[in-house]
């Protein structure tokens, strides 16, 4: 098998984001992560187990134009494909040459807690010159991915593959296979991007109304029905077009580190089999993939095996993988397109039967538009604003003051009442206290407002959430519906949650393409445990848009304690989406089944993307001790915010 592995800005060139720079990438000629060499039958770096060595460091990158210096593993960004076998007992070296403290996370491996790279929570994090060593054996198999828990290294390139090869064989065969890894690059230090965003939520949106637009809308439903739907939205101090926090106004996507310029190319030969391994490893982007022309055979979510099901088009959130056949079966090439959500640029590889080949890219789709549903206002909630989800409007205003911007502050633990050996060191104020190598320091973040909680809305509901029996079911922390409506940090709670697993999501569904959703995914072998949960936890993602801050209920990191789980219980947590952002929601150290209605073959995740005005539901078993992070994975929305602990002993 051939494993071949500052001021505001002004909207940006289109070529710059959309295209990139043809050379950019990361020092080629220092012989670094080269998809072009790749292509040309190159393999990029991989390592294998059981020992493994990496190094952490600062190295200039060039992608727009401009001269930047990205956080780097082994000198490449991404970093090398690390392979490794499930049984096995590995042994990962990671040394430090920053000038500042690192750390690199397992996402989604179980493993045992202190291996888990969470400064402050799970580690100390890894010091400037120090080596760290991680211990721990492979439990499972497939597509996983690493990145840094520290600061926002994971937006400026500490991030790379991680395959785990099973032990037995696939219950599905491939002549060979590729890692897509999707991700956003920006040449702002993040530090400026939280800013801007912290003076006004709607800093990198360009898809704001205009006359033309409020024109079109009265054309199509009648002036008076545009009024009220523009005039209902000023109220909420929301806008429909809220799609994405950053967009391509400062981002350039990329496929393996290449701009779409730069055509990083898969080879095969027609009628082969080939194994896509997709992961976003983005910061802030929600990707739409597809390749135009070919089937979409979905064969693992989140590495998991599930039931083959073909599509034309799939969302992957930021962490989730998905594992995809195609069999292209005549000799052209064929354009792998991933555009952002907010249709703002988009990510561009090529899968050819030669090197040198490209495949006409498609244009992107209209800008998606939020409606009255994604809010759960009550009654309007089925009120599906005909027109505002169309491209033909370009984008609708916050109608939201700029807000000054939220002082710098360390991450304050007081709050959390945990024993000194829970906590070693614990250092979230370098969670978003880290700049990008070379750049200043992350001086407008407000960490303060990290936050948690959860409010009761009594038991799940829906048939795919329905509890067989009486199953204790609370908030997390108490918080009722009157005291997070009257929270500065809540700008909305939904009226109306909804099960929306079967949706695809906005500005997918009826695009006249088979798109995947939650709902069609089923484990392709039933569960060995069926037990329902010992109880239930309810949690409502929150936010305020003019704030800038995120969380869970409301409540900032340092007003949470940590969420006690019993050592061997059944827990079901309860997601409720408050916001009007789709939030991809983690939990490390286990997996869980996603309560999508197929009983003992639901889906196992590590990571759930929560679509606005939804409510779903996972299970998982608290088999594994020690303290656990449970987090939304949009890097600035965890850094404001949107970030829990989870306390098994």
């Amino acid at each position: 098998m051939d494993f071949v592995r500052e001021k505001r800005i002004a909207r940006p060139d289109r070529r710059r984001f959309v295209q990139g720079l043809a050379f950019a990438g990361v020092g080629s000629a220092a012989g670094l992560w080269n998809g072009l060499a790749e292509a040309q039958g190159q393999p990029a770096a991989v390592l294998t187990g059981p020992n493994i060595d990496l190094e952490i460091g600062a190295l200039p990158v060039n992608i727009t134009g401009r001269r930047r210096t990205a956080t780097v593993v082994n000198g490449a960004m991404p970093g090398p494909i690390i392979r490794l076998r499930e049984g096995d007992d590995v042994t990962i070296k990671v040394a430090n040459r920053l000038g500042v403290s690192t750390s690199i996370h397992w996402h989604g491996l179980r493993l045992p807690a202190p291996m888990d790279g969470v400064p402050g929570l799970t580690f100390a994090g890894i010091a400037p010159g120090e080596t760290f060593t991680y211990r721990f054996p492979i439990k499972q198999s497939g597509t996983y991915w690493y990145h840094s828990h520290t600061g926002t290294q994971e937006q400026t390139g500490l991030h790379g593959p991680l395959i785990l090869e099973p032990r037995g064989a696939e219950p599905f065969a491939y002549d060979r296979e590729y890692v897509v890894m999707l991700t956003d690059w920006t040449d702002e230090n993040p530090a400026t991007i939280v800013s801007n965003l912290k003076q006004q939520g709607d800093y990198y949106n360009h898809q704001r109304p205009t006359l033309g637009d409020l024109a079109a809308d009265a054309h199509r439903r009648g002036l008076g029905q545009a009024l009220k739907t523009r005039l209902m939205w000023d109220r909420m101090r929301m806008s429909p077009a809220d799609i994405m926090d950053v967009t391509g106004a400062t981002y350039t996507f990329l496929v393996n580190g290449k701009p779409p310029a730069a055509n990083w190319t898969a080879l095969f030969k027609p009628g082969e089999r080939v194994r896509l391994r997709f992961i976003n490893g983005s910061a802030m982007t929600t990707f739409d993939v597809r390749v135009p022309g070919l089937d979409l055979t979905i064969v693992q979510a989140d590495s998991s095996n599930v039931e083959p099901v073909t599509v034309d088009e799939f969302r992957i959130g930021v962490a989730e993988t998905y594992d995809v056949l195609v069999e292209p079966r005549t000799d052209e090439a064929f354009t792998l397109f991933a555009q952002a959500e907010d249709r703002s640029g988009y990510a561009r590889a090529t899968l050819a039967p030669r090197a040198g080949m490209a495949a006409k890219v498609p244009p992107m789709d209209p800008p998606p538009r939020r409606t009255m549903a994604d809010m759960g206002m009550g009654a309007m909630a089925g009120m599906q604003m005909q027109g505002d989800d169309q491209g033909a409007m370009s984008g609708m205003d916050h109608g939201m003051a700029s807000m000054p911007a939220a002082s710098a502050g360390a991450m304050d633990m007081s709050g959390h009442d945990m024993p000194a050996h829970d906590m070693p060191g614990m250092d979230h104020s370098q969670m978003g206290g880290m700049a990008a190598p070379g750049d200043s320091g992350m001086a407008g973040m407000d960490h303060g407002a990290m936050s948690g909680p959860a409010m009761n809305m009594g038991a799940a509901s829906g048939g795919a959430m329905a509890a067989s029996g009486p199953i204790p079911s609370a908030n997390a922390d108490g918080v009722s519906v009157a005291q997070m409506r009257r929270n500065p940090n809540v700008d909305h709670v939904s009226d109306a949650p909804m099960d929306r697993l079967a949706e695809a999501g906005d500005g997918l569904d009826g695009n006249g393409r088979r798109v995947l959703t939650y709902a069609d995914l089923a484990a392709a072998e039933p569960a060995d445990d069926q037990r329902p949960p010992d109880r239930e936890l309810e949690f409502h993602l929150t936010g305020n848009m003019q704030r800038w801050v995120w969380g869970f209920d409301g409540k900032k990191f340092s007003e949470s304690k940590p969420i006690p789980v019993k050592l061997g219980e059944r827990v079901r947590f309860v997601l409720i989406n408050d916001t009007m952002m789709e939030h991809p929601i983690h939990l490390h150290g286990f997996l869980f089944a996603l309560e999508n209605g197929r009983g003992a073959r639901d889906p196992l995740k590590h990571t759930v993307n929560v679509k606005p005005n939804e409510r779903l539901s996972f299970v998982f078993d608290a088999d594994t001790p020690g303290h656990w992070a449970f987090h939304c994975h949009l890097l600035y929305h965890m850094e404001t915010g949107m970030f829990r602990t989870v306390l098994v002993a």
